[in-house]
Order: C-alpha cells, then structure tokens, then sequence
C-alpha cells in the first residue's frame, strides 16, 4: 500500500517584527516524515512547536520555502489542486456558519466541491447519521454544544469523502466526555479506510488515539515511532522527587552518583530518576537521603510516559511548552 504522505526537508521560516526591529523566525527545520495509509498518525507537541504551520502546508495553505511533499501521490507544490481533492482539513478554530443549521453548513460544503443538489444531500444525511447529528441537523449552529460543533466541523472536512483528514487540535475546549466521544467518531473513520494526521498537546490524547507518532519541539521532530516504542526506550520506571528550593541541586548531584540510577534529569523542583525497578530502588534512595539529611516533599513512581519521553529528549516537559509560532 503507497504512503499517504512523504515529507523531505521541509521549511518554512516568518518575519517577525518586535520594537521596531524585523528577525526571521524558523517555525518548520527540515521536518522529514513518512505516513502510512490508513493509520492515525499523531503529531505532538507543545503550543508553537510548528505542529499547525506544518498542517497549513500540507494542505496547501501556506507555501513552503524548501523541500518538498506528496499528499496521495501528488506534488505538494505543483499538484496543489488534487491534493485539494483528496484531502480534508478542520482547524483550531472551526469552520462553518454559525446562523445555518447543520444541514445547510453540510450541503452548501457539498455544492462547493461540485457536488450537485442531489448528492449533496444524499451524503449530508450519511454524515449526519454517521456523526450522530441526524436530531440537531436543523437547528442553526451557534446552539450546538462545543462537542456537537466539533463533530459537525469533523463531518464538514469529511463532506468530500477524503482520503486523509488532517485534524488540528480537534478536542481543545471539550470536557472529557465530548473528547471520548470524539476519539470514538475518530477511530471509526479510521476504520472506513480513511488516514487521519492529529495535531495535538494532550499526552493521553496522542497515546490512546495514535498508530505511530512524531514528537516536535522548535520546528524539529525530536522522536518519532510507536507509542509503545517510544516509552519503551526509557528503559525501567521513572521515580519522580520533589525537593525545595534550596537543597535540589545538592540532591541531584548526590542521587547521580549512585549507580543503580540510569539517569537523573531536574525539571523545576522536581527530581526525574530513571531506573530498572522503582519499587526495588526506593528504599536505597531514601536510605542515601536520610545518610545526607535530605528530606523530600513528595515520591512517586510510574511507567514511562510520552511527556517523560519529551523531557528525556529536550530536557524539559512538554506540558510545560511556551506559546509561539504553532
């Protein structure tokens, strides 16, 4: 089966202008990446990363400056029309009229991709059933609730029947409800066959949902794999110690000599250990913290996470990401 998308070199850099001085900003370094049909790939990382401006130029919204992409085949650059054809895109912010119902959003979706009356309201009423909108179908937009909003927004990117959805950010703002119901409706249009690429910051979001993943931090993807791979290279379990202020820096210099510990890597005022088995490892640490007269505010131990593969990878937490170019 061809990959859905290939992806060499790409870049894209912006002006910035700040207390009248004009600097160039590379928001997309190089990024080189492959997706397969049919598979959900995840897009993670924190907020201006790159994540949205690389969707832009997937969907042919923002022009590269170096490199190049296929989107099913096509060209990125000199087949932009047909990439058109075969994709579908919901951003951040949404899409759709407000003040129309959700029919007349779908249908007017429909006439728009050439549709005509006919087939655009033969497959408007799939996607309403499909999305479970068929009750709120006439009811104008602005009523909906943030979940059914994000569902109709959904089911307008899918109006043409595309063979990859790109989706960017599509459970910010929902309660856990609506975002369980909407990694449902997501996992089901994988299951119709259809390649879906999620930009996301949600750890849980880009673990339960994700075939495979790429990592990005400052415009570079930093890891890319399996979920299960990716956590898998931190080998052992993670022990997180909470210390104050003062004496922090004088713990982790300490528990990096000891060694049964892999790694030790400080974030804030807490303490990451990597070692092959908290539970055995434990005692010994809080044998060594007592001999130094260390007290600690609060122990934890636990799996590998993708933010612990973040922070292994940058040195910083990606819940913790700063707002920039996205």
């Amino acid at each position: 089966m061809p990959n859905a998308i290939e992806i060499a070199e790409l870049r894209k850099s912006f002006s910035v202008k700040s207390k009248g001085r004009t600097s160039t900003v590379e928001a997309v370094r190089g990024l080189t990446l492959t997706v397969q049909s049919g598979e959900i790939f995840g897009f993670l990382g924190p907020n201006g990363a790159g994540k949205t401006t690389t969707l832009r130029m997937l969907t042919t919204l923002l022009p590269i400056d170096e490199g190049r992409a296929a989107i099913c085949g096509y060209d990125l650059v000199r087949q932009p029309k047909e990439v058109r054809r075969h994709i579908g895109y919901v951003s951040q912010l949404g899409g759709g009229d407000a003040e129309a119902t959700g029919r007349e959003n779908l249908i007017l979706a429909g006439r728009l991709y050439g549709m005509n009356r006919h087939e655009a309201e033969q497959r408007t009423n799939e996607l309403l059933d499909v999305f479970e909108l068929t009750e709120l179908s006439d009811r104008v937009v602005r009523t909906y609730s943030g979940g059914q909003k994000r569902r109709l927004e959904i089911a307008l990117g899918m109006i043409n029947r595309p063979e990859i959805l790109f989706l960017d950010e599509p459970t910010t703002g929902l309660d856990p409800q609506n975002r369980a119901n909407l990694w449902e409706q997501i996992r089901k249009l994988q299951q119709s066959g259809t390649t879906i690429f999620l930009t996301t910051h949600y750890l849980d979001e880009a673990d339960a949902l994700s075939d495979r993943l790429a990592i990005m931090d400052y415009g570079r993807i930093v890891a890319e794999g399996t979920p299960h791979e990716l956590k898998n290279r931190i080998s052992g379990d993670v022990i997180h110690i909470r210390f104050s202020k003062d004496i922090i820096e004088q713990a982790a210099k300490r528990l990096n000599t000891l060694g049964f510990i892999h790694e030790t890597r400080l974030e804030g005022e807490t303490l990451y250990l990597y070692a092959k088995d908290g539970a055995q490892t434990l005692p010994r640490i809080f044998d060594m913290l007592e001999a130094e007269g260390m007290q600690s505010q609060s122990v934890t131990v636990s799996a590998p996470t993708l933010d612990d593969v973040f922070l292994k990878q940058t040195g910083r937490l990606l819940r913790d990401g700063k707002e920039g170019i996205a």
